[in-house]
């Protein structure tokens, strides 16, 4: 017998300055049997990072939804379609190889990793090289022990703030917050 996801929801109230972002959202995450608590938390954090600033399919880029990822290996963790149907963007969590990455730079006008855990560095090492050329990449690592702290707020039932300024984002759901530092490690502005 198959294990099942579990499913979290998430009440979520994000206040991005840097990008003129201010929104409330109410999200369904399904936790994969294989996945942890902190992948889950990223995942969540990117959404709130990359949301547009009209989440709905009247916005012409199209809203940013939660994609199969681990469940298929023909979709990422996020991702944005436009009103034709065209893909967008492209959003992966963790250290993918970089062959997913570069199918994944074909396929959409944008693409974007949040990579995390203490051996981000190392990984990022191994693959910066043959990813060099993909203009359409854009990289972030998140420190490991920010996102340790992030997964410490994970809930089946969640209330988190969102707020982003100057590059930090400050996580919080009430009880206690989480400082993040994202590093752009590849790609522009």
């Amino acid at each position: 017998m198959a294990l099942k996801s579990t499913i979290y929801k998430a009440a979520l109230q994000i206040a991005d300055m840097d990008r003129g972002v201010y929104a409330d959202h109410a999200l369904t995450l399904a936790l994969h049997p294989s996945e942890t608590e902190e992948r889950l938390m990223v995942r969540l954090l990117a959404f709130a990072l990359l949301a547009p600033a009209v989440n709905d399919t009247s916005h012409p880029d199209g809203p940013l939804l939660f994609a199969r990822g681990l469940s298929d290996s023909d979709e990422p963790d996020l991702w944005q379609h436009d009103l034709t149907g065209q893909l967008m963007h492209w959003v992966e969590v963790g250290q993918p190889e970089d062959r997913r990455l570069s199918k994944a730079c074909g396929k959409a006008r944008r693409v974007t990793l949040f990579c995390y855990a203490s051996s981000a560095h190392i990984w990022w090492a191994g693959v910066a090289g043959k990813l060099a050329r993909l203009n359409n990449l854009h990289v972030w690592q998140l420190p490991a022990e920010q996102t340790r702290e992030l997964a410490a707020m994970a809930q089946r039932a969640m209330q988190l703030q969102v707020t982003v300024q100057d590059g930090t984002v400050w996580v919080g759901n009430g009880q206690s917050s989480v400082e993040i530092q994202p590093t752009r490690l590849f790609g522009t502005a």
